[in-house]
């Protein structure tokens, strides 16, 4: 059965100099629905201070109702939990928000990711994290990446559990267990690049990444190093031109719309 794949955005952002979008994957599986990532969510809306905190100010998110995971996925004439699973690229509050509306899906997400959100943190992230956005207590699946490669890169597991042609990509950087996450649309695989670069310019080489995007992707970075090896290893898989792969990414309204009208 080929997986229908939604693109939505749930979470507005109006940065002063770069807006930006929450890019959420919904995809219709033999198994329920599938949610990869899920912007920000209902209780998010109802109190950002809590649960956002201070980075609101920075990102400044329009915090629309309609466009939470959950109001959409209504839209479209399913329940919530119609939500099965729900597989984080990482533990950022702009894309765990709305576990909460969907309780009932089991939440997927590298072993090294749930280490250093809710395990073992070290003082950065206790910073950057807020345990508000899990403390309605949701199924937390922790997996390790690290069997087999995937089309370039090095560590990969095939989220057959879940539904055949879902693949979780290892690559941290931007986070400690930062993923990827791969599905198969049926006529290309969609590559969910997360927060592993903000902006098309990162792999095509010609564009102009804002300022302001620069700054913050550099300053968030929980390992620098590694993000600036992503950015050169997805934009080599970028120059291969390959049909049956294309790469988006969380925030990037462009590539966001690309691959709405596409859909």
């Amino acid at each position: 059965m080929t997986m229908k794949v939604h693109h939505l955005n749930c979470g507005t952002m109006l940065m002063p100099t770069a807006h930006m979008v929450c890019h959420v994957l919904l995809a219709e599986t033999e198994n329920g629905l599938v949610l990869v990532d899920t912007g920000f969510g209902l209780e998010d809306i109802a109190d950002p201070a809590q649960r956002i905190g201070p980075f609101r100010h920075v990102i400044r998110p329009v915090l629309n109702p309609d466009e939470t995971a959950a109001r959409q996925v209504e839209r479209l004439g399913f329940r919530r939990n119609d939500v099965r699973h729900i597989i984080l690229t990482h533990f950022d509050a702009d894309h765990i928000g709305g576990l909460a509306d969907f309780p009932q899906a089991q939440v997927h997400v590298t072993a090294a990711e749930a280490s250093g959100a809710m395990w073992s943190p070290s003082w950065r992230e206790k910073i950057r994290y807020n345990a508000a956005q899990w403390a309605h207590g949701p199924t937390i699946v922790e997996h390790e990446p690290d069997g087999e490669r995937w089309r370039g890169f090095a560590a990969a597991k095939e989220l057959d559990g879940i539904a055949p042609g879902i693949v979780l990509v290892s690559l941290p950087g931007h986070t400690r267990g930062h993923a990827c996450v791969a599905v198969d649309a049926g006529d290309r695989w969609l590559l969910h690049a997360g927060d592993a670069f903000y902006h098309p310019g990162t792999l095509d080489g010609r564009s102009r990444v804002p300022a302001a995007l620069r700054t913050m992707e550099t300053l968030i970075a929980f390992d620098l190093k590694r993000v600036r090896q992503n950015h050169a290893r997805l934009a080599e898989i970028h120059r291969r031109a390959d049909p049956d792969l294309v790469i988006i990414n969380a925030h990037d309204p462009t590539l966001y719309e690309q691959a709405r009208r596409r859909s």
